[in-house]
């Protein structure tokens, strides 16, 4: 008898803390969730621990979506493959060059981040490309030996190749990858051209670099991984987690790693931009905190912000990445970020964070500073008998006995005020990420939403609202999953970036016409290369536009498959207005140039289909579980009885009014005094926030 069709779509993303699994069944809409504290050491045995305590069989999963931090640990940990650059003759030294602003104007000790190659492995050949793609200087033979022996000499586990306009003509560069990889097996080699064809050279070099850099280590991960997977009888689609919001099979990670820097955080912002057109939300904030780290996102009209140029570990002092990224400002503060008192005697907390080993002291593991979830349980806000669903027995008199040791004793404080002090700058900290990507921003808080989602993001999220006046905050479903669930709501994407600098005025757009629908049938091609039907796919035309005599461009739809004067006029007004959103100001006047054409080829896979929440027919509240009240702790009230809901227990209809909380499966909602909550259709609390507006 043949084997019955597989019938799960399954998401694992892999946190610092914790590993989430969430499998949904399309035969009857189930969804099953695991969580289990993630595996530094071997990541595979957190998905292995998952898989066991869900209970479903690979053999029953048809698509298998995974995110994870993978590559953003290796640059930032600096643990990436030894690794080797080969430049244009004269071009050796870009990467230490960087470009000319300074990024800390009023920091006297301001250093550039150390580039990851160093210069003893930066090589040079002689060549030459123009910026249109004619051969100036032929590639010698020579040079490219030389470069050869001197990766040999060096022992390199990785060469990047990154020559002058090779994204106009990458002849010189296929060239210089062929005879390295001939004479050197066994070494990862990758070219600029085969991952980014955009001008700038720095960003360019930058991230072949980081390519190269992250590469051997992410395909020992996938194999094992893929091993693993074959071991447990999987003969599904393994795809991965990109930072542009879409997912690739394993063999493009392996080609393609550096575009899995946010594998795992944009996988929510996904989520939260589905549930924002279904809950006919334009504006949302999504907020997402988990165990080492708070991150924000900026969603408008169900389309996540992105950025062309993303800087991992920050603008000062990052690095670099020409790939187009969801924008996700990121803050050292999570549940397990450590609260300690600096040389000045100043309470702070985070950015070092207790992990998942030895985690925060309450986790009985061995560790012994406190943590924003120790302050968290000193409270009584996170019930350390029932959490994780009572899998996980939490040490609440450990967890007050460190903040009195450490933060409260120093202090002259009783334990509940230590505790509450923790969670307020760890509060601050967090709105800094929010306001990052609003006020910085020019967008007002209070035109938004607040999505949150992560294990620890509903305990925090109405005092976040309420210091940034946002009117509503919204908390779906699985929220301590919500990651791992967006995974299952992506397609299959990759972006094909051609620069190809020229004025955007007249009617003869015949070559930029043409070079659109080469980068289409490329997107097609690869699409298909990569089983995709040809009813699934889709590609959407973009154009990079400036206006004349400026530097950087506004990523720009196109509003067809080609260019007419009908088409220009109506982009020129986008870019405008689109130009005026993001500066506040236009110059309709002033001729606009093309910088890049862009296309997004898009493989549409299959989607679950979540079903409704019943109501209970009547208005009648929410009623708490059985003996569920217990004392919590509330700045300038201090221990009050609150009721405690079982999320379960709630359906469509329901309302309350906080002081509360609202217990589930690996999170805790808080809500305050005044507090309005209500359980949309969808099983989503809507909570009108006191004090907000």
């Amino acid at each position: 008898m043949p084997a019955p069709a597989p019938r799960c779509l399954l998401g694992v993303d892999i946190g610092g803390t914790f590993t989430d699994l969430v499998a949904f069944n399309l035969e009857d809409g189930q969804i099953t969730l695991s969580k289990s504290s993630s595996t530094p050491n071997d990541l595979t045995e957190g998905i292995r621990s998952c898989l066991v305590k869900s209970g479903v069989p690979l053999t029953e999963v048809a698509t298998f979506f995974h995110g994870t931090t993978q590559v953003i640990n290796t640059v930032i940990e600096k643990t990436g493959a030894k690794t080797g650059l080969v430049t244009t003759a004269g071009f050796r030294d870009v990467l230490e060059i960087g470009r000319a602003n300074r990024p800390q104007n009023y920091n006297l000790f301001y250093q550039k981040p150390t580039p990851l190659v160093p210069r003893h492995l930066r090589f040079e050949v002689e060549e030459r490309m123009t910026p249109d793609g004619e051969v100036l200087v032929p590639l010698t033979e020579e040079s490219v030996e030389a470069v050869i022996d001197a990766a040999r000499r060096h022992g390199l586990e990785a060469v990047a190749v990154c020559l002058l306009h090779a994204y106009a003509n990458p002849r010189h560069e296929e060239q210089v990858r062929a005879a390295l990889s001939a004479a050197l097996p066994g070494v990862y080699i990758c070219e600029s051209s085969d991952i980014v064809r955009e001008w700038r050279e720095f960003e360019r070099t930058s991230t072949t670099v980081m390519n190269a850099y992250v590469g051997p280590r992410v395909e020992r991960y996938v194999a094992r991984l893929e091993a693993m997977n074959g071991s447990l009888g999987f003969r599904g689609s393994f795809l991965i987690m990109q930072s542009n919001g879409g997912v690739m099979t394993s063999d493009a990670a392996r080609r393609f790693p550096v575009s899995m820097v946010e594998s795992g955080p944009v996988a929510g912002v996904i989520g939260a931009a589905y549930l924002s057109t279904q809950l006919d939300e334009p504006f949302l904030i999504a907020f997402d905190m988990g165990g080492t780290t708070a991150k924000a996102s900026l969603i408008e009209h169900g389309i996540p912000k992105t950025t062309p140029i993303y800087y991992l570990g920050g603008y000062a002092d990052g690095y670099p990445l020409q790939l187009p990224v969801i924008e996700v400002v990121e803050v050292g503060t999570g549940g397990g970020s450590i609260a300690w008192i600096d040389e000045t005697g100043a309470l702070k907390v985070g950015p070092r964070s207790a992990g998942a080993e030895p985690g925060p002291v309450c986790y009985g593991k061995g560790g012994g500073e406190p943590t924003v979830t120790d302050a968290n349980v000193a409270l009584g806000r996170v019930d350390a008998a029932r959490f994780l669903g009572g899998e996980m027995p939490l040490e609440a008199a450990q967890a007050k006995a460190a903040i009195r040791e450490r933060i409260a004793a120093p202090f002259g404080l009783e334990v509940e005020e230590a505790a509450a002090g923790i969670l307020t700058i760890a509060e601050s900290n967090m709105s800094l990420a929010v306001r990052a990507i609003t006020i910085e921003k020019g967008y007002d808080p209070r035109d938004f939403a607040l999505m949150v989602f992560g294990g620890a993001g509903p305990m925090h999220a109405l005092s976040l609202a309420r210091e940034l006046a946002i009117p509503r905050v919204i908390i779906p479903t699985m929220p301590a999953h919500f990651s791992a669930l967006g995974m299952v709501l992506t397609d299959l994407r990759r972006d094909f970036v051609r620069t190809c600098v020229r004025p955007f005025s007249g009617d003869a757009f015949q070559d930029l016409n043409a070079l659109l629908t080469e980068l289409k049938e490329e997107g097609r091609n690869w699409l298909r290369a990569e089983g995709v039907a040809p009813k699934n796919i889709a590609c959407a035309a973009f154009l990079d536009l400036r206006y004349v005599g400026q530097e950087y461009a506004v990523t720009t739809p196109l509003g067809g498959d080609t260019i007419t004067p009908e088409h220009r006029d109506r982009t020129r007004a986008e870019f405008d207005r689109l130009y005026e959103v993001r500066y506040g100001h236009s110059f309709s006047e002033v001729p606009v140039e093309v910088v890049n054409a862009r296309v997004i080829a898009l493989g549409k896979g299959q989607k679950p289909a979540f079903a409704k929440l019943p109501g209970r027919g009547g208005p009648a509240a929410a009623a708490p579980i059985k003996a569920a009240r217990r004392f919590v702790y509330y700045p300038g009230l201090g221990f009050v009885e609150c009721p405690i809901y079982d999320r379960r227990s709630l359906l469509g209809g329901d309302r309350f009014t906080g002081p509360a909380i609202v217990e589930e499966y690996a999170s805790t909602l808080v809500l305050g005094p005044g507090d309005a909550a209500e359980v949309n259709e969808f099983g989503y609390i809507v909570v009108h926030v006191e004090g907000a507006a």
